[in-house]
């Protein structure tokens, strides 16, 4: 079958051929659907399917716009990471106890979707409990990189990532912690923005079988992803803004505009490397390529700065933060056995994942302190953005690796340039943006020697978030952005 005319547009494109009438709802999500069905036995993006719900909103969407109706997302096919509750499908998290847990209502990012018109296809496939940069569970299988079927696609939007990747649909809801929303869109060459923290309201956005509550859940967003930097923006004003049953009864959102509306205004520092985590030299490569463009392009560029945060310290407090926040769900066993082996190391490790066993056991007197010294990191951030518009550095440090489902992630291992690095350590990169809770936007920066994408993050200020999307934007006007996986061009 010959590739459609629609399967790769920017939702900007497709809301526009829908307005012309050059195409209709109901064709584009028959042709998302379509590729879906030939392609996903390969990929296994998409976990839970919506086609006949899909079909009815499409035609709902098409009387709409023949009535002259106009909404953000009309008439447009959309994916949601199987995280997000939607009403009448299950939310399972990849964890098999929870495989029949079935919401009765949508969670509030999927509401504001289907308000502004978006045709939901479907689920997208995560790791077990959203907790890896692999996208596997016992319920749903392996989800698969489009540029390498034997490689991750990320995670845990590992599936929002891929399916935007394969062209199932131009937009996709995800969500980041330890870079759930950037790594897949470093590892599949999309898009996608972490917010501000709590731009966007988290209720519905839940591990089962917990009630939907208003909840900010530390350093955890949810967010957007595309296959284009104007996109993200598009989605996001749909997602973002106060929950109503709490903030919202009192305010209203209004993001500042971006700072600045061409490349050579910007002031920008770049970061490619750090002894703490380092990238290989395809990595450090692209962002090499991409700062000389965007000298010529009269942008000013920085590569270092006293102003930056101390990477290490800042790696270490966001590690103990981290999993703080992650170990109030463990097992009491795993609690109990995690305790006794943080209170036996001596107090001169401060390796990465020394810190990660210490935030597991940590004391409600000693997090309130990280919490202090999150501050004080957030008021550098602050004098930073005085001097800079941005922050460009990695968000990973090697294109995708192989699939490794080794039980413990503490003892699996990444190469970096020949060198074996622990695998956890990588959350570094990530965490550069999550610890202060500033936007961060990811956009593909080039391709590996054998073909794998490779990104960037850009790293805006707090509540600045068309900032950094917008640089976002600017660059993938002036070099070129997405580019479709060779083996799915059909």
């Amino acid at each position: 079958m010959a590739k459609s005319q629609w399967s790769f547009k920017t939702a900007i494109e497709l809301s526009g051929a829908l307005a012309a009438r050059k195409v209709s709802a109901v064709e584009l999500a028959e042709d998302a659907i379509g590729r879906i069905e030939r392609h996903d036995a390969k990929i296994n993006a998409i976990c839970v399917r919506d086609f006949d719900r899909a079909l009815t909103a499409a035609r709902a969407a098409d009387a709409e716009l023949a009535r002259g109706v106009t909404k953000p997302l009309l008439g447009l096919p959309v994916t949601v990471k199987e995280s997000y509750n939607i009403a009448g499908l299950p939310t399972t998290w990849g964890i098999p106890a929870q495989k029949n847990f079935t919401p009765t209502e949508d969670a509030l990012s999927v509401a504001r979707v289907k308000d502004a018109g978006g045709v939901i296809l479907g689920k997208t496939n995560v790791p077990l409990g959203l907790g890896d940069w692999q996208s596997y569970n016992e319920i749903y299988g392996t989800t698969n990189n489009p540029f390498d079927l034997g490689r991750t696609p990320g995670g845990s939007s590992g599936g929002s990532s891929a399916a935007l990747a394969a062209g199932y649909g131009p937009l996709s809801l995800g969500s980041d912690i330890g870079g759930s929303l950037r790594v897949p869109a470093f590892h599949c060459g999309v898009y996608a923005h972490k917010p501000t923290f709590a731009l966007v309201p988290g209720r519905g956005h839940t591990p089962p079988p917990f009630q939907p509550l208003p909840l900010d859940r530390d350093l955890a967003v949810t967010g957007p992803m595309a296959r284009s930097a104007a996109d993200l923006s598009l989605l996001l004003d749909v997602m973002a803004g106060p929950d109503p049953l709490e903030a919202g009864k009192g305010f209203k959102l209004a993001l500042p505009p971006p700072r600045h509306t061409a490349l050579k205004d910007f002031r920008v520092l770049v970061v490619d490397t750090d002894p703490v985590m380092p990238t290989d030299e395809v990595v450090r490569g692209t962002i090499h390529k991409l700062t000389a463009n965007l000298e010529k392009a009269g942008v000013k560029v920085d590569r270092n700065s006293p102003l930056l945060p101390n990477f290490a310290e800042t790696s270490r407090l966001y590690m103990r933060m981290l999993m703080s926040f992650l170990a109030a769900s463990f097992p009491p066993e795993v609690y109990a056995g995690a305790q006794a082996a943080a209170a036996a190391l001596p107090a001169s490790d401060i390796s990465l994942a020394a810190e990660r066993l210490r935030g597991i056991a940590i004391s409600h007197r000693n997090w309130l302190m990280d919490d202090v010294a999150r501050a004080r990191l957030r008021a550098q951030w602050r004098e930073l953005f005085k001097t800079y518009d941005a922050v460009i550095c990695p968000i990973m440090p090697t294109p995708a690796y192989p699939h490794d489902h080794s039980d413990e992630q503490e003892k699996r291992r990444i190469k970096i340039d020949g060198k074996d690095h622990i695998y956890p350590d990588q959350l570094a990169w990530p965490g550069i943006a999550t610890l202060p809770g500033l936007p961060a936007t990811a956009l593909p920066s080039g391709f590996s020697p054998d073909g794998l994408p490779v990104g960037v993050q850009i790293v805006g200020p707090w509540l600045e978030d068309r900032t950094p999307l917008k640089l976002a934007e600017l660059i993938e006007r002036e070099f070129g952005g997405f580019r479709p996986p060779p083996m799915f061009d059909d």
